[in-house]
């Protein structure tokens, strides 16, 4: 698991990019495989992920295609330091999605691609979308369809190593209401919590990260409207 405090102090002494670069390597005791060579990564989820990419670089390793956010602080970190592993990382991120709608583009845009390691962050729409798109979804019907998208991944990539992030939220950020969110938005951060052990995946802790990030400064530093980091 990994080191909450360090991981904070991380964040001022080296950078955001060193600090994503071991969020994704360095959780549960699971590590990216030791050997690179022409292994291939894809980051799967929602806004967050997406983070303004430019669809038209849709092939590996392009810099307008990892998008503003932490996606291309790994790439950028992944792939300075291995710059002749033949390592080839997408970003098949799309602003709005809840698990439903990765599982409708799933063949294209992750099974095709044969990811070794499969980083998925997917859950805050399935929840918001519920208070301010008329989505009738539910914590069960999140659970449900994120176990069975992670079984069709592994029955057609059986080798995959999986990544999971918890959805997060900023209470105090601008498009919040706490009240709404509180006690019901929790339900979907255990379930995925319980998928991600079901697999035993790799889970990155965002809401405690941003948790111990909010003693060092205001929601508007980190996350201003609770949800999109800065």
């Amino acid at each position: 698991m990994i080191n909450r405090r360090n991981a904070l102090k991380s964040l001022t002494a080296l950078g955001a990019t060193s600090v994503a670069n071991r969020l994704l390597a360095n959780t549960n005791g699971i590590s990216l495989p030791k050997d690179l060579s022409n292994k291939t990564i894809l980051f799967q989820g929602d806004s967050i992920t997406d983070a303004g990419r430019d669809r038209v670089h849709y092939y590996p390793n392009q810099g307008g295609g990892m998008g503003q956010g932490y996606v291309r602080h790994i790439v950028t970190e992944l792939l300075g330091q291995h710059p002749a592993s033949g390592l080839k990382i997408y970003n098949r991120g799309v602003g709005g999605n809840k698990v439903f709608q990765l599982k409708n583009r799933w063949e294209d845009d992750c099974l095709q691609l044969k990811p070794d390691v499969l980083s998925i962050m997917i859950g805050v729409n399935d929840f918001w979308h519920t208070l301010s798109h008329n989505y009738q979804g539910t914590a069960s019907t999140y659970e449900s369809g994120l176990d069975e998208l992670i079984q069709l991944t592994i029955k057609k990539l059986p080798g995959v190593q999986l990544v999971i992030g918890e959805p997060f939220v900023c209470h105090e950020g601008t498009a919040i209401d706490t009240d709404k969110w509180k006690g019901s938005f929790e339900k979907y951060q255990q379930a995925c919590r319980r998928i991600a052990d079901k697999y035993e995946a790799a889970w990155v802790p965002y809401q405690s990260i941003f948790d111990d990030a909010l003693k060092a400064a205001p929601t508007a530093y980190w996350c201003p409207d609770g949800v999109h980091p800065s």
